[in-house]
C-alpha cells in the first residue's frame, strides 16, 4: 500500500498532467470531416422521454416480468469533435418495463455525473465521483437487488432507482477500494460475481475483484502486469480467472496530447492469458502467451478433463491502432481459444469467419461445456471505424460447427441480444433473444423478442419506440 507521501506526490503529478493535457486538448487538429460517432445512427438523443402504453406486435410472453435495460454513450453536451471518443461519452441508460404481456413503458436517462447535471441544472447526486469517468456509459446490471451501471477504467458504479433515477454513486455500499469494470461475471453455483479490473493511474496493476450474492467485494487482489493494459472483459471457468492481458495499453503520449481515451495498439506488449486461480494469490497467476490480437468480449469458458480451458473469444486483428475517435479493427471473427498451461501454448481455431461483436450465451452455463453463442454481425473490412451497418445476428452451434443467421432487413440494425431461459430449468436453448433493433428507414426503434429455438423465424413480439436509440454497448435482462 502506498505511504502518504506517495500518495500526496502522485495526487499532484496526475493534477499536473490532466492540466496539461486540458491545455493541449484544445490545439488538437480540427477534423476535416464528421465524427462517424456523432452523426447517423450514432447521433446522440437530445432529451429523456417517459413513454406509457407501447405498441407490440406479436404477443409479449407472460412469463416476463421485469426490465429489459441498454446502457451506451450519449453527450448531454455538444463534446469537442476533435477529442471525443465514443468510448468516453456520458451513460445513457434506456429500459423498457414487461408485465403481463404488456409493455407498460420506456425511460431513457442520463447517468448523473457532472456533465449530465450541469446541463440538467441539478446537483450531482452523492457518492465518490471519478473526475473524468463518472457517469458510467458501458454496461448496466442488477446486482444484489439492486441496479448498477458500470464502466471499467477506474469509474465507480453508479446506483439507479427501478425507473432509472440516479440515487448515488456508489462503490458497493463502500466495499469497493479500487476500481471496478463494465463485465462481471456470476457464477451460478457460488452466487458470485467475478471480474477483472484496471486504473489509469496504476499501469502495474490490474485486479481480481469478486461481488458476493449482496454485491458487496469479499476480494480484491492485485495481479502484476506492465504497461497500463486495457482489459474490457474477462472469463471465468470452474478453477480459475481468464485474464486477457493484450496488446491495447494506456498512452502516456495521447493523454498529454489531449485525447480523453488515451490506449492504442501496442506492438511491444507480448499478447498473453493468465489462468489465475480463484482464490489464489496475485502471483500465483500462470502466463500463457498467445498470438497478439484483441478481445473486447469472450462468451463462455470451461475446463477440460486433461487440463486445459477453452474459451470462446470474438478476436480482432488490431485495435486502436489508428482512430482516435472509436474502435476501429477492420477484421474480427469468432475463435476458440485451447488453453493449455502445461505446454504453455494457446491454440486458435476460427468458429466463424465474418466480422461480428457481442456474444452472449445462455448464463446458466457459465463455467460449463455448453453449445450455443449468439452475436451481432458488423460489416467486414468496410471501414476501420465501426458503422454498426449490419442487419444481422448469428448464432453459433458449436457442436455442429454451423452458423444460422437472423436478418431484419435492409436499414434495421440489432445491437446485442441478450439470452433469457424460459424456466429455471429450461434446455439450454429453451428460451428467448431480447435486443433492440434500431431502423434508420424512418429513425425508429423496436425491443425485438424472438424465439431462441427458432432462431431464423418471426419475432415472438416487437415494441415498437418512436425515436431512435443510438447504439450502445451492453443491455440486460432484469427479471422482477
Amino acid at each position: 500500500m502506498a505511504s502518504n507521501v506517495e500518495t500526496l506526490i502522485r495526487g499532484a503529478v496526475t493534477k499536473g498532467i490532466v492540466k496539461l493535457a486540458d491545455f493541449n486538448r484544445k490545439r488538437l487538429p480540427r477534423p476535416t470531416d464528421a465524427h462517424p460517432f456523432l452523426i447517423g445512427i450514432h447521433k446522440p438523443m437530445t432529451e429523456e422521454f417517459t413513454l406509457e402504453q407501447l405498441r407490440v406486435d406479436g404477443e409479449i410472453p407472460l412469463a416476463l416480468t421485469g426490465r429489459y435495460l441498454r446502457n451506451g454513450p450519449n453527450p448531454a453536451a455538444a463534446p469537442d469533435p476533435a477529442s471525443y471518443h465514443w468510448f468516453t461519452g456520458t451513460g445513457m441508460v434506456h429500459g423498457i418495463r414487461i408485465e403481463g404481456g404488456r409493455a407498460a413503458w420506456y425511460r431513457n436517462r442520463w447517468v448523473r455525473g457532472a456533465e449530465a447535471c450541469e446541463m440538467l441544472g441539478e446537483q450531482v447526486p452523492p457518492g465518490p465521483c471519478h473526475p473524468t469517468n463518472d457517469a458510467p456509459n458501458t454496461n448496466v446490471v442488477g446486482l444484489g437487488g439492486r441496479t448498477f451501471a458500470i464502466v471499467e477504467a477506474g469509474g465507480k458504479p453508479v446506483e439507479l432507482g427501478y425507473e432509472l433515477d440516479t440515487i448515488a454513486h456508489n462503490p458497493f455500499d463502500g466495499t469497493l477500494a479500487g476500481a471496478y469494470t463494465a463485465h462481471p461475471h456470476h457464477d451460478p453455483v457460488n452466487d458470485e460475481m467475478h471480474a477483472i479490473t484496471y486504473r489509469g493511474d496504476e499501469p502495474n496493476k490490474v485486479w481480481h475483484v469478486v461481488l458476493d450474492k449482496n454485491a458487496h467485494v469479499v476480494r480484491e487482489e492485485a495481479i502484476a502486469v506492465s504497461d497500463g493494459p486495457s482489459i474490457h472483459d474477462c472469463a471465468i471457468t470452474e478453477n480459475h480467472v481468464l485474464v486477457f492481458d493484450l496488446p491495447v495499453t494506456f498512452s502516456m503520449k495521447m493523454l498529454l496530447a489531449g485525447y480523453r481515451f488515451p490506449y492504442a495498439w501496442n506492438d511491444a506488449h507480448q499478447a498473453r492469458v493468465g489462468l489465475l486461480p480463484r482464490r489464489g494469490r496475485g502471483d500465483s497467476i500462470v502466463w500463457v502467451p498467445v498470438e497478439p490480437c484483441y478481445v473486447f468480449h469472450p462468451a463462455n469458458a470451461y475446463e477440460t478433463a486433461d487440463g486445459n480451458v477453452i474459451v470462446d473469444v470474438v478476436a480482432h486483428e488490431t485495435m486502436f491502432a489508428q482512430s482516435k475517435r472509436g474502435p476501429d479493427s477492420e477484421k474480427s471473427r469468432m475463435e476458440r481459444w485451447t488453453i493449455d498451461p502445461t505446454a504453455g501454448t494457446t491454440t486458435r481455431a476460427i468458429i466463424h469467419d465474418h466480422a461480428q461483436e457481442f456474444p452472449r450465451y445462455d448464463e446458466r452455463l457459465t463455467t460449463k461445456p455448453y453449445r450455443y453463442a449468439y452475436s451481432v454481425a458488423i460489416p467486414d473490412g468496410v471501414s476501420s471505424e465501426w458503422a454498426l451497418a449490419d442487419t444481422r445476428l448469428f448464432k453459433h452451434d458449436l457442436d455442429k460447427g454451423t452458423t444460422a443467421i437472423h436478418d431484419f432487413g435492409p436499414g434495421r440494425h440489432p445491437g446485442e441480444f441478450v439470452f433469457v431461459p424460459r424456466s429455471e430449468n429450461g434446455a439450454e436453448d429453451d428460451g428467448w433473444l431480447i435486443g433492440l433493433v434500431v431502423d434508420m428507414n424512418d429513425e425508429t426503434t423496436a425491443l425485438v423478442i424472438l424465439n431462441a429455438d427458432d432462431f431464423t423465424g418471426s419475432p415472438q413480439a416487437v415494441v415498437h419506440l418512436p425515436h431512435r436509440i443510438p447504439p450502445g454497448f451492453h443491455g440486460n435482462w432484469i427479471a422482477d
